[in-house]
C-alpha cells in the first residue's frame, strides 16, 4: 500500500472511532509513511520543517502521541524512534520487532505463539497486559 492509501485507510479509521486527524498529524503520517523504516522525532521534525517551516518539536511529539494512540505508529522505545505499522486495521494486535544493531533496520513480525506464551506466563502471575512490544536487537539477514 502506498502513502496516500494508508492515509485514507487512517482517515476512514479516525472517522469510524470519532478521533480528529489534523492536518499536522496527516503530515506526520504521511513522513512516516513515506520513510523507509523506523525514524527519530527530530528527524521528522526536520522533514515536516520542509513543507511546514514553522513547525515546532511540540508539533511532531504530540502528532507521534495521537498517532500511536490510534495504533498507526509504533514507539521503539530502546532507540528512541518511531514506526508506522502498515496493518494498524489490526488495533491492539502485540508488537514485535528485530531492530538491527549495525545498520539500524527495523522488521515488525507476528507471532502468535510468542504472544500467547507471554500473556500464558502473565496470567500465572496474575498479571494483565494492556500493551504488548517486544523489541529484539541483533543482526539483520544483510549485516550478518
Amino acid at each position: 500500500m502506498n502513502a496516500q492509501q494508508l492515509l485514507q485507510q487512517a482517515r476512514l479509521t479516525c472517522q469510524k472511532s470519532g478521533a480528529r486527524l489534523t492536518t499536522a498529524r496527516e503530515q506526520v503520517f504521511l513522513l512516516l509513511a513515506e520513510n523507509d523504516g523506523a525514524i527519530g522525532a527530530y528527524d521528522l521534525l526536520e522533514k515536516l520543517q520542509t513543507v511546514e517551516p514553522g513547525a515546532k518539536p511540540a508539533t511532531v511529539y504530540r502528532a507521534l502521541d495521537f498517532l500511536a494512540a490510534q495504533g498507526f505508529v509504533h514507539k521503539i522505545e530502546s532507540i528512541n524512534s518511531f514506526l508506522l505499522c502498515d496493518h494498524f486495521s489490526e488495533c491492539n494486535h502485540p508488537v514485535q520487532l528485530l531492530i538491527c544493531d549495525n545498520c539500524g533496520n527495523v522488521e515488525e513480525i507476528q507471532s502468535n505463539n510468542l504472544d500467547l506464551a507471554l500473556r500464558a506466563m502473565a496470567d500465572a502471575s496474575g498479571f494483565s497486559i494492556n500493551k504488548q512490544v517486544v523489541e529484539a536487537h541483533g543482526k539483520c539477514k544483510t549485516c550478518q
